[in-house]
């Protein structure tokens, strides 16, 4: 009615002239005024297209007379249609995990792989492995070859066999020993000497400090990657007294009457000797005030260059143990980047990429995103009844994200994903091919996108997912009604710590607890299925920990109730969280999953009015009106249920209205 309100005044003007007045029974609205052909063509390329018309399409629809039925279903057939619809599903979804996992950077891998840059772990897990943050290997020196020393004036003689070469760059378990060493500049200020070596000889009147001089790159410039002579002592001067050696050499600097808060009392001279953790063999941790290296192998390329030349790799980096081989503590979880002994597996799998901008992470993030867009086109594609997408279990992979699936290790500590049962029902597609996707089917407990990495992980809670699902596909918001009342503070009610019943909150949470259990598989904060063969719904064991306090349970019980707040608690300890404070019905909702949810709804004709509504903001760019809500909605829902629910069907219909040609 608003468009007739720009004729209503010379309505009235006339109805003053003439003799009775024609308005008694009500306004009289103007006819509709329709947009012209050209612009017509226009506006429905661009809302179906993203693309205004060619020169000839807007000839050929002159020479009709008439944009129809046809035209637009012509339209829809085209690949910039399911670009579009992929924008659509992309904004529907909120499809972007960017910041919704978090990536340390702790198994990035720097360097080329050249001669003078193995390929090593450089972030925070070379304090561990190494001594400082950003340290990589020795990139000159072969961990399996000693023919050379860095520093030959203050480490032993080099071994004169091979066997006795072995022995000393491998401990007795095959871990990687350290080939050469560097001062920690956060201890020690080295000052470069005049000489070129480090012999006493060149030292002069410094010849006590000999086991301080240090052979040390030189990383830019000219000399870079050549060995020159510094002189280190601690920089703190609290380490003020010398600990000489038989011969006079100073092998120690003590900190005098330390107070008993500080950590570090005596630096000792660097060795290729490693330290234990609590004295414990296998454990082990780089000497105080030590950057302590081990040395390079030949390995061939990572598997985000598969086929490609072989590389040099650190030699901690390149070990492939599924578990410390003294401790026996797995190398298969993100621990593996402290790990001396674990390395990176096969294939470099449990690392990432070398180059500095995160390829590996980004093109895992990116196919994450893309998946459920896919899964939305080819259901529109096929023509098949709409929520489908929201149910199916076909999906799509490319190459990133099948060997992500397919390799557990890959992505460990950063990703924590539903992988197939069956990993060979992926698609074969090599790492590289990030623009190739193929269709497969993945397991029974999938529905649609709704348990893709991409909505699990951009709504990390149940409620978070509950809360979407009702946004994005019902149009509803939890809010409250008017009369809602807060009961006084000291009401024992507002200490109920079940939501769906505590005062106040259970207006929404009476809702959203039970529809929420239909997640109830999927583990909160990641994409993980809690399959019932690993994740049964009760543990003993993890009971057992609990009531012995033990809450932790050497990290077995994470999804499981361990600690009481409530009689409920007390009664569900060793049961997994998401069946805490559920009835029969409720159970009965995570043992449906998803699906079901879909299902119910279907039922009450919320989810096809809620199309309705966003298809036509889509297209006309704006809600409908009160009186459009009446004219349209129902009747569009209707026919959209009647029409087996096909989405261009839908479009078609809102195209073609009235409402979407008139001049706005």
């Amino acid at each position: 009615m608003r468009y007739a309100r720009r004729f209503l005044a010379p309505l009235a003007t006339v109805a003053v002239l003439a003799a009775p007045p024609v308005l008694a029974d009500g306004p009289v609205c103007a006819p509709v005024t329709k947009v012209p052909l050209e612009r017509h063509l226009r506006q429905l390329s661009l809302d179906l297209l993203g693309r205004p018309p060619t020169y000839e399409e807007y000839q050929a629809i002159r020479a009709k007379g008439e944009v129809t039925v046809e035209d637009v279903r012509a339209m829809m057939e085209q690949e910039e249609f399911y670009a579009r619809i992929r924008a659509y599903h992309r904004a529907l979804l909120w499809s972007n995990i960017n910041s919704s996992v978090n990536n340390n950077n702790n198994s990035r891998l720097y360097g080329d792989g050249s001669a003078t840059n193995a390929l090593s772990l450089r972030s925070n897990s070379s304090v561990q492995l190494r001594g400082v943050n950003n340290a990589g290997c020795d990139s000159y020196l072969a961990q399996d070859v000693c023919n050379a020393r860095q520093d030959p004036h203050a480490d032993p003689a080099l071994p004169a066999t091979a066997a006795a070469c072995a022995k000393e760059r491998y401990d007795e378990r095959g871990v990687p020993n350290p080939v050469s060493w560097d001062y920690n500049t956060n201890y020690y200020t080295c000052t470069p000497l005049s000489v070129t070596d480090c012999s006493a000889t060149s030292l002069g009147a410094d010849a006590k400090y000999l086991y301080f001089c240090d052979m040390r790159r030189v990383t830019s410039g000219e000399d870079a990657g050549k060995l020159k002579p510094y002189l280190c002592k601690p920089t703190s001067a609290n380490f003020s007294a010398e600990v000489l050696d038989g011969a006079g050499k100073v092998v120690a600097f003590e900190y005098p009457d330390a107070p008993s808060n500080v950590s570090v009392k005596r630096l000792d001279r660097c060795t290729l000797n490693l330290s234990l953790r609590n004295g414990v063999k296998g454990s082990y941790v780089p000497q105080t005030g030590c950057v302590q290296r081990e040395g390079y192998v030949t390995r061939p390329a990572p598997f985000w260059n598969a086929g490609g030349p072989e590389v040099r790799v650190c030699a901690i980096e390149a070990q492939t143990r599924a578990a410390n081989p003294w401790t026996l503590e797995p190398c298969t979880t993100s621990r593996f980047n402290n790990d001396r002994s674990c390395g990176c597996g096969e294939g470099m799998a449990r690392c990432e990429s070398s180059d500095n901008n995160g390829s590996t992470h980004r093109a895992r993030v990116k196919a994450i995103n893309t998946e459920p867009e896919l899964i939305a086109e080819s259901v529109i594609r096929r023509d098949e009844p709409y929520y489908n997408f929201l149910t199916t279990r076909r999906s799509f992979a490319n190459g990133p994200l099948a060997a992500l699936y397919r390799d557990p290790q890959q992505g460990v500590g950063v990703f924590n994903v539903a992988r197939p049962k069956d990993p060979s029902v992926l698609p074969d597609i090599p790492y590289a091919e990030a623009d190739t996707w193929k269709e497969y089917v993945r397991g029974p407990e999938h529905s649609g996108v709704l348990t893709t990495p991409s909505f699990l992980y951009r709504f990390p809670t149940l409620r978070a997912r509950v809360n979407h699902f009702y946004g994005a596909f019902l149009c509803k918001s939890f809010v409250p009604p008017d009369n809602a009342r807060q009961p006084a503070a000291e009401d024992a009610c507002n200490r109920e710590n079940n939501l769906a019943k505590r005062c106040g909150c259970s207006y929404c949470h009476a809702t959203i607890e039970p529809t929420g259990a239909h997640w109830g598989r999927f583990a909160e904060r990641s994409a993980q299925f809690l399959d019932p063969e690993h994740f049964p719904r009760y543990d003993p064991k993890c009971r057992d920990c609990a009531l012995s306090g033990n809450t932790g349970c050497n990290n077995e019980c994470g999804q499981y109730v361990m600690q009481a707040y409530d009689g409920d608690g007390a009664q569900s300890l060793g049961m997994l969280k998401t069946y805490l404070y559920r009835n029969a019905d409720e159970e009965a909702n995570i043992d449906g999953g998803p699906e079901l949810l879909v299902e119910r709804m279907l039922q009450t004709g919320d989810l096809e009015r809620c199309t309705v509504r966003r298809v036509w903001q889509e297209f006309l760019g704006r809600p409908m009106s009160a009186e459009e809500q009446r004219m349209y909605l129902e009747p569009f829902a209707q026919e959209f249920a009647r029409d087996g629910h096909r989405f261009k069907a839908l479009i078609e219909r809102v195209l073609m209205s009235d409402a979407y040609r008139r001049i706005d």
